[in-house]
């Protein structure tokens, strides 16, 4: 049962995941790219704009039950968060601008 709810929340995060890149937001710039590394996570993950931003986007980590796990308000250019609290797992994060609008949505893997 505990790998039957554990395939079909993989399945649920990726067809998300999908849904959420496939969206584009009008007004936005369609050039923002976010970096996750290292993949797999086990201490720490570092999330970055390949560009820098003068706007200021907030950050939002989920877990997979929609649980939320951490938040950055003013988001310009790289976070680091320590993944102390985390466990083993999928999680989205969501990066949104001033307004509240979506900009970009992603996964990243902890694997303790």
């Amino acid at each position: 049962m505990k790998r039957l709810i554990t395939i079909l929340s993989f399945i649920l995060i990726a067809s998300y995941a999908n849904a959420q890149a496939n969206r584009t937001t009008p007004g936005t710039p369609g050039d923002i790219v976010v970096k996750t590394y290292p993949v797999p996570a086990n201490t720490f993950i570092n999330i970055e704009l390949e560009k820098t931003n003068t706007a200021n986007y907030t950050l939002i980590v989920y877990n997979f039950l929609g649980r939320k796990m951490y938040e950055k308000s003013n988001f310009s250019q790289k976070a680091t968060i320590t993944l102390e609290e985390y466990t083993r797992g999928v999680y989205i994060y969501h990066l949104s601008d001033a307004t509240g609008r979506l900009v970009k949505s992603g996964k990243f893997q902890v694997s303790k």
